[in-house]
């Protein structure tokens, strides 16, 4: 393409997506999120972007054709990544949880603004034995919007995360332009979280107030007795923690939101007695240290556990930008 390509990121969350699409050289015409905080770091980061912040249920086609200055067809990607808590391996994985709804939101769109190509992103639990029924639905309306899918696991590690958070895409490609639907094979052998902590430069006083913190919570004397890559439940025989030690040699495990609190869940530093500092938290996920967060230490984790990492989907919008869009 001689334009630079356009896309629309629905769930937007802190701009994770939008990020990656940027640095293949995207241009992003509307940004749709309802979260206020997660609203305020997207304004802060990309503040040239249009952003519905609202229910995406409220926004009708027209207004969001309006919105990013186009006509039904002209758009080359629509991406969304709907909420995941219901189909989370790590969640319960509840069939009936409302959130699992979302998806016809985006399916309403996707049909409406008939993009050359979408992008939806998910967990891996929505393809799990349980969710099997739930995936069906998503796979066949996507495909009644008129388009050709395919359906992947990706591993953030390889594309150049240092995180091994797995993530479901489906990409679709708009059935008249006759192109088959694919998706980057892995293109970097793993990162490792020490690797990628190299010469960071954390909050003194974020680090010593985790120190504290640590140093008052009775289980995360676990700490002491885990070897780099242990979780708690390893030395305990339990089935309750998820507090991991990262191991230096490794990729970090997925972040989840959860690393916003302090309590028995949660990845620790391999080689001093704390959580996870926001700025260590950005480079497991690929973000830039210029990324900028907004709020408090809880926001901004929660913001990164819930994002899609950066790098990942660099590498899938490349893919597109280079192999499908016409």
């Amino acid at each position: 393409m001689t334009e630079r390509p356009t896309v629309i990121s629905t769930f937007a969350g802190c701009g994770g997506s939008a990020l990656g699409y940027r640095m293949a050289g995207f241009r992003e015409l509307l940004a749709v999120e309802w979260d206020a905080n997660a609203v305020e770091t997207f304004r802060l980061n990309f503040p040239d972007v249009p952003v519905f912040h609202g229910d995406i249920a409220d926004l009708s086609v027209d207004e969001c054709l309006h919105l990013a200055g186009i006509g039904r067809g002209e758009l080359d990607v629509f991406d969304g990544s709907p909420p995941c808590q219901g189909f989370s391996i790590a969640g319960k994985r509840e069939v009936g949880d409302p959130r699992n709804s979302l998806f016809r939101e985006y399916v309403r769109l996707i049909e409406g603004l008939q993009p050359r190509v979408f992008v939806f992103e998910n967990v891996r639990g929505l393809i799990s034995r349980r969710m099997r029924g739930i995936y069906a639905d998503i796979a066949k309306a996507l495909r009644g919007c008129g388009y050709e899918t395919v359906t992947e696991v990706k591993v953030a590690s390889y594309y150049g995360v240092p995180q091994s958070r797995e993530r479901v895409i489906i990409l679709g490609v708009r059935s008249d332009l006759g192109i088959a639907p694919s998706l980057p094979k892995p293109q970097t052998l793993p990162v490792t979280a020490g690797d990628a902590l190299v010469g960071i430069q954390n909050d003194p006083d974020e680090v010593q107030a985790l120190i504290a913190d640590a140093a008052g919570r009775p289980h995360m004397n676990l700490w002491d007795r885990m070897e780099p890559g242990q979780s708690g439940d390893d030395i305990t025989g339990k089935n309750h923690f998820t507090l991991v030690k990262l191991h230096p040699a490794r990729p970090a495990p997925t972040l989840t939101k959860f690393e916003e609190n302090l309590g028995a869940s949660g990845l620790m530093h391999w080689a001093e007695k704390r959580k996870l500092t926001v700025a260590e938290a950005k480079r497991l996920s690929s973000f830039p240290d210029s990324f900028q967060f907004a709020g408090s230490r809880s926001d901004a984790m929660a913001r990164i556990g819930n994002c899609v990492p950066p790098l990942l989907m660099k590498a899938i919008a490349d893919h597109i930008k280079q192999e499908i869009l016409p």
